[in-house]
């Protein structure tokens, strides 16, 4: 199993929508479980199975990870989600805020 911390997006084209993580066994083996149902029939991964990776984010950390996580749903927004792709300097930015010597700050 790769060990690896990053935030990660999926995509669902069935149903238009993202999934915002992080993990900390690396972004594809966590998507092979969201597929596999090993989160539960209820999770919302369930309800489709189409899930593709759209984005990871490579952190030092599962705290920064998990920090852009949070992060990134908290902007409830797609055109942010599309930026974050297409700038990758609006990565960087949030790599830079949430880094150590920020987090201790």
């Amino acid at each position: 199993m790769e060990l690896k911390n990053s935030c990660y997006i999926l995509f669902s084209t069935q149903l238009d929508k993202f999934y915002i993580g992080y993990t900390t066994i690396g972004a594809n083996e966590r998507i092979d479980r969201h597929l596999s149902d090993h989160y539960g029939l209820t999770r919302f991964t369930h309800k489709a199975n189409d899930w593709v990776l759209f984005l990871e984010i490579e952190c030092l950390s599962s705290e920064q990870a998990r920090k852009i996580e949070t992060h990134i749903k908290k902007m409830k927004s797609k055109t942010f989600i599309h930026n974050l792709k297409k700038y990758p300097e609006m990565v960087e930015k949030l790599l830079f805020r949430y880094s150590q010597d920020n987090l201790q700050n």
